[in-house]
C-alpha cells in the first residue's frame, strides 16, 4: 500500500530539478529551477491534457539538460482545480509535494520586500519555499479509503443544502402562518413537514379538522407529538395572524422545497448506505467501530478524511492533519494561551467535534474525563476539543494494536505512550 503519511520533505539534493505550478481553473502558471539557480520564466499552460503535456515538457527537456536526475512538483493546498493535475503526475514517477498557503503569503514578501501577489510571482514562492525544506508530501487516499472521502464530503454538502432548504422554508412559512413554527419548534421535523406538506396554511389547517390532526400527528410522529400540541396547533390556526393575500403562490413554493428536502434526504441515505458499504472494505474499521458511542458515519468520514490510518506513525501526526494541534504565542513575560491550529482538514475536525458530544453524554466512555475538566475551571468547548483530541488518539491505538476498545485504553496512558 503507498505511504501516504504528510510529513516535511528533507532538503533537496543538487540532483533534483524543483517544478512549481500556481493552480488555477482554467489556466495555470508553471515554472521550474535548478540547483544552480538556473531558472525559468514563469509560463503558462491550459488545465487540461494538452496543457499537462506542455508542463510536462518543459520539465523533462530541462532535466536532461542540466543532467539532473529527479523532479520534484509543488503547488499550493487547493480545492478540485488541482486533482487532474495531481493524478496526472502521479504517473510520471515524479514526487509530489505540497505547500500552506499560509507560509506562501509570509515568503512572497521576501521577494522585492513587497506584498505582491501575482500568478507570475507566486510559483517562485513555492519553489524558495520546497528549497527551504518546507514542503509537505501529498495526501492520496486510495481505494475505498477515497471513495469514502468522497461520500464524506457529497454528504457533507448535501447537509448544509438541507439546512439552507429549511431556513428558505421556515422564512417563507412565516408571513402566512407566523405561529407555526412556535408551536412545532423546529421545522425541520416529520410532523412540521406533514402539516406543511397536507395543510400549510391556517385555513387549510381548519378545514383538516381537529381529531384527524390529532389522529395524522400521532402516528407520523410515532406518539411523540401529543394531544395538547395538536389542540394548540389546531387553536393558532383559528387564531392566526398570518397573511391572506398571495397564499397560493407561497404554497406552491413550500410543495416545491418539500419535495427537494425529500430527495435531499433520500440521497443522504444512499450515500450513508454506500459509505456503509465501502467500510467494511477496510479491516481496522471493526476496531474503531468497537467504541461506544461512535458510529459507522462517524467511523467512515474518519478514514476518509484522514486516508489511511496504518500510514501513521505518531498520535501528533494524526492530529496535525486534523487541525487539533496546539499552539501557543508567547512572548518575554507573557504567557500565551493554548489553542488548535486549525491548519488542518476542517471535516476531520467536525466529525471528531460530534463525536465527542456522543462520548462525553452521560454513560459515554469519555464523560467521566469530561466532568473532570468541567470541573478544572475549563470552558465547555475547550473541554470538548480536549475530549475529540483524546478520542482521535483512542482510535489511533485501537488500529496501531489491531485491537477492540478496552477501558484501559482511557485508564492507562502507558498504552498510548509509545505512539506520542
Amino acid at each position: 500500500m503507498r505511504k501516504i503519511e504528510t510529513k516535511k520533505i528533507k532538503k533537496i539534493n543538487k540532483k533534483t530539478l524543483v517544478a512549481t505550478v500556481d493552480i488555477g481553473k482554467a489556466m495555470m502558471m508553471g515554472y521550474w529551477r535548478c540547483p544552480d539557480g538556473t531558472e525559468s520564466k514563469p509560463f503558462e499552460f491550459f488545465n487540461n491534457g494538452c496543457g499537462f503535456a506542455k508542463f510536462w515538457k518543459r520539465i523533462s527537456q530541462a532535466k536532461k539538460a542540466h543532467s539532473l536526475e529527479k523532479v520534484i512538483v509543488g503547488f499550493e493546498s487547493t480545492g478540485p482545480y488541482g486533482e487532474p493535475l495531481i493524478h496526472y503526475f502521479r504517473k510520471k514517477g515524479v514526487q509530489l509535494v505540497q505547500v500552506n498557503p499560509m507560509h506562501t503569503k509570509k515568503v512572497k514578501e521576501l521577494q522585492g520586500n513587497s506584498p505582491c501577489k501575482t500568478d507570475q510571482k507566486d510559483p517562485k514562492v513555492i519553489a524558495d519555499i520546497i528549497v527551504l525544506g518546507h514542503a509537505l508530501t501529498l495526501v492520496i487516499p486510495e481505494g475505498a479509503a477515497a471513495e469514502l472521502r468522497r461520500l464524506t464530503q457529497a454528504r457533507e454538502r448535501c447537509i448544509r443544502g438541507r439546512v439552507s432548504l429549511l431556513n428558505q422554508l421556515q422564512n417563507i412559512v412565516y408571513p402566512i402562518f407566523p405561529e407555526f413554527s412556535q408551536i412545532m419548534n423546529g421545522i425541520g421535523s416529520k410532523s412540521a413537514q406533514y402539516i406543511l406538506k397536507h395543510c400549510p396554511t391556517p385555513q387549510e389547517v381548519i378545514e383538516y379538522g381537529l381529531d384527524p390532526l390529532i389522529e395524522s400527528l400521532r402516528k407520523v410522529s410515532r406518539g411523540k407529538f401529543g394531544k395538547e400540541r395538536a389542540e394548540a396547533l389546531y387553536k393558532a390556526a383559528w387564531q392566526s395572524v398570518g397573511i391572506r393575500e398571495g397564499q397560493q403562490s407561497i404554497h406552491s413554493e413550500i410543495a416545491y422545497i418539500l419535495s427537494m428536502v425529500e430527495k435531499t434526504n433520500r440521497f443522504i441515505s444512499e450515500v450513508q448506505e454506500q459509505m456503509r458499504c465501502y467500510l467494511g472494505q477496510i479491516p481496522y474499521s471493526q476496531s474503531i467501530l468497537s467504541l461506544k458511542g461512535v458510529g459507522e458515519i462517524t467511523v467512515a468520514g474518519l478514514i476518509g478524511e484522514a486516508g489511511d490510518f496504518t500510514q501513521f506513525k505518531t498520535i501528533p501526526e494524526i492530529t496535525k492533519l486534523a487541525g487539533l494541534d496546539l499552539f501557543e504565542i508567547s512572548s518575554g513575560k507573557r504567557k500565551g494561551i493554548r489553542r488548535i491550529s486549525k491548519r488542518g482538514r476542517s471535516l476531520m475536525r467536525k466529525i471528531l467535534y460530534f463525536g465527542a458530544l456522543n462520548v462525553s453524554r452521560k454513560g459515554g466512555i469519555l464523560h467521566e474525563r469530561y466532568q473532570a475538566y468541567l470541573k478544572n475551571g475549563m470552558p465547555k468547548m475547550k473541554a470538548l476539543i480536549a475530549i475529540a483530541r483524546k478520542l482521535l488518539a483512542i482510535i489511533f491505538a485501537l488500529v496501531r494494536d489491531h485491537s477492540n476498545f478496552d477501558e484501559e485504553y482511557i485508564h492507562n496512558p502507558l498504552l498510548l505512550k509509545k505512539a506520542a
